[in-house]
């Protein structure tokens, strides 16, 4: 009512009733606001939470259409492709969708528990899935997956945890997914139970359940995939035989197989640099031996000296070496055919790339050659590959298992070698993964390098362990998780994973369950092997050891050359000394004849002499030397006689 019927109203000779009448019903009417306003403040509490609940549905939806619009591009593209864990399987959410393994995921209704994490860990681009969230109470958070962009796989990155916590099984489960989208991968098989990922696994209700409770639609696979191994292939070690030149491998790695002294290793270097020059190939380790033996001879010591002073002593050393190590079959690591590294890089007529398993059950034996073999093959690589920058997806991936091996005892120079291999191998699309079990293990320099981390839970029963439990936790991204606790609670099956994301930015940590390998979880039957082996190309290419001309050789040719030349000069010395030695005995024989002659003359002249003197005498002259003869003869009897007594009276 407005203010003039007010005023007239209570000017009226009834204003006071009317006064009574309308004070009480504004008693009334401010109740009633009162009211009004809790009922209000409720509907507008309603009506908030309508609306919070509208957006939620709105975001969820928007979440679905960008998931269904996602896993369009993933099928299209064939890119997703799943991972697992050691010897329990694990599993992961699902969609609607179809990953790029073929693989199709269940769909999922639950909500994620973490909606900033499945958001950081949702790429727009190419990309595979390890696994999904592991909840605090240890379940599966099906609604978040974890999925890696396949551009962040050649950052490198580390694979560990304790023994027996499923570090293999993470190798082969990865290997899948990588091969399944096309990209090469190079495995050390150390323990032999990865060549399984060329046979298609065996369902069992353990497996089933598991994959089924964490949303992945297992299904049985095969990969394809090159059984190698490091010298000569044989019954024990049957595949391709992967060799390579002494040359090619070089003086900085070698000297680490021949656990040389940083002093022997310069001159190891000198060594090769000399041989190079002089056009002496080195192909295989008796090359190396016959370089080395020249340079100790009397007729390599001059080259000795003018390549750097190198001692005789240290020489000796080397060369002691080389035969100790030949002696322990690591002539068998050089030779040729030298394996061409680019053959590492193919693919299966499916478009698949080939796990390439490298046999290394052998590695304890000879841990630094070993290690040293797969350091060249990634030298190699960088040396013949183009530079990519920043590719869609690696052309290789190499995981190098027991990788505490490769730094063991290593020198300040390999290690240095190492660092600029790791740092700058990534822009020619090569992948590192380290597989050991700390990151205590690799150098910090080195670590440093890998962006990508999977890490399988850790023991802290020691005063050791709990203090490589702080270090590795110090190595992670900053995170609400208690990580030292997480890291021991962890399952088999579970690990706790970070990787870039598209923009090259550490994602969160996110403890995982990761997904199941479709592949057999161990060694291939060995009819699946030696059927594959018989269909290789490359086992019948690098099968036959091949001794082309190399440093051995030549000089072997060049000390019978010099044999030859010195058995000819001293033949001729000997017959130039046969010559002297019969014009001698003709000289003296002539001599001798000589005087023999005269002798015979002055003989001949004396008795010519004699028997003219006898001729001249007279007959007086012979009277009278009988005469006297006689007379002589009678005069000296009588003398004889006087003076023995023997004279007659």
């Amino acid at each position: 009512m407005d203010c003039v019927f007010v005023n007239k109203l209570f000017s009226s000779p009834f204003s006071d009733c009317y006064r009574r009448l309308i004070t009480s019903n504004m008693v009334f009417m401010t109740i009633d606001l009162e009211q009004l306003k809790a009922q209000a403040a409720a509907a507008q509490a309603q009506a908030e939470a309508a609306e919070a609940e509208a957006k939620a549905k709105a975001a969820a939806a928007r979440a679905a259409l960008l998931a269904a619009q996602l896993a369009q591009a993933e099928s299209s593209i064939s890119v997703d492709s799943p991972t697992a864990e050691d010897t329990t399987p694990s599993a992961t959410s699902a969609d609607t969708a179809v990953s790029a393994n073929g693989a199709s995921e269940g769909e999922v209704t639950e909500e994620s528990t973490n909606p900033a994490l499945a958001a950081a860990y949702c790429p727009k681009t190419a990309h595979l899935t390890l696994g999904i969230l592991r909840t605090p109470d240890g379940g599966p958070d099906r609604a978040t997956k974890i999925r890696v962009p396949l551009s962040m796989f050649n950052r490198h990155g580390l694979v560990a945890g304790a023994t027996g916590t499923g570090k293999t099984r993470t190798l082969q489960l990865i290997a899948e997914s990588l091969s399944e989208n096309g990209i090469p991968v190079l495995l050390s098989d150390v323990k032999g139970d990865l060549t399984g990922i060329a046979q298609a696994g065996q369902a069992s209700e353990k497996l089933l359940s598991r994959t089924q409770a964490n949303g992945q639609d297992w299904q049985a696979t095969a990969f394809p995939a090159e059984f190698m191994t490091v010298g000569d292939a044989n019954e024990t070690a049957p595949g391709v035989s992967l060799r390579t030149r002494v040359s090619d491998m070089g003086p900085l790695l070698l000297a680490r197989s021949l656990d040389l002294n940083e002093t022997q290793e310069q001159a190891l270097q000198l060594v090769f640099s000399w041989a190079d020059k002089k056009g002496l190939l080195l192909d295989d380790l008796k090359d190396l031996k016959a370089v080395i033996s020249f340079l100790v001879s009397d007729e390599g010591k001059p080259e000795l000296k003018n390549i750097g002073g190198i001692s005789s002593a240290t020489a000796g050393v080397i060369l002691r070496s080389v035969s100790a190590l030949e002696s322990q079959g690591g002539d068998k690591f050089f030779g040729e055919p030298a394996f061409d590294t680019a053959d590492l890089l193919r693919l299966a007529q499916d478009g698949k790339g080939l796990v390439n398993i490298l046999r290394l059950q052998d590695l304890s034996q000879r841990p630094a050659l070993v290690s040293t073999f797969l350091m060249w093959i990634l030298a190699d690589l960088f040396s013949s590959l183009p530079e990519v920058g920043d590719a869609e997806k690696p052309k290789l991936v190499f995981f190098f298992d027991e990788a505490h091996l490769l730094f063991k005892d290593a020198s300040k120079e390999f290690l240095r070698q190492i660092v600029q291999t790791v740092r700058l191998i990534r822009s020619k699309g090569v992948g590192i993964f380290f597989v050991t079990q700390t990151p205590k293990d690799v150098p910090e320099d080195v670590l440093g390098q890998l962006a990508g981390r999977v890490q399988h839970a850790l023991r802290a029963y020691t005063p050791n362990d709990a203090k490589a439990l702080k270090a590795t936790v110090s190595t992670f991204p900053n995170t609400d998780y208690d990580l030292e606790e997480l890291l021991t609670t962890l399952g088999t099956g579970q690990a706790v994973v970070t990787f870039l994301n598209e923009d090259g930015a550490p994602s969160p940590v996110a403890p995982t369950r990761l997904w199941a390998p479709r592949s057999v979880m161990g060694e291939a039957d060995s009819q699946v092997r030696d059927s594959l082996i018989a269909a290789s190309h490359l086992v019948r290419k690098y099968a036959v050891r091949e001794d082309d001309l190399s440093a051995y050789e030549v000089l072997t040719q060049q000390a019978k050359q010099a044999e030859e030349k010195a058995a000819q000069m001293a033949q001729q010395e000997a017959d130039e000394a046969a010559r002297k030695k019969q014009e001698e005995e003709a000289r003296k024989l002539r001599e001798q004849q000589q005087k023999e002659y005269e002798r015979l003359n002055r003989q001949q002249n004396t008795q010519r002499s004699s028997r003219s003197s006898s001729r001249s005498t007279s007959p007086v002259e012979k009277v009278l030397g009988s005469l006297a003869r006689s007379v002589g003869t009678q005069l000296g009897r009588e003398i004889t006689r006087s003076i023995f007594g023997t004279r007659r009276r």
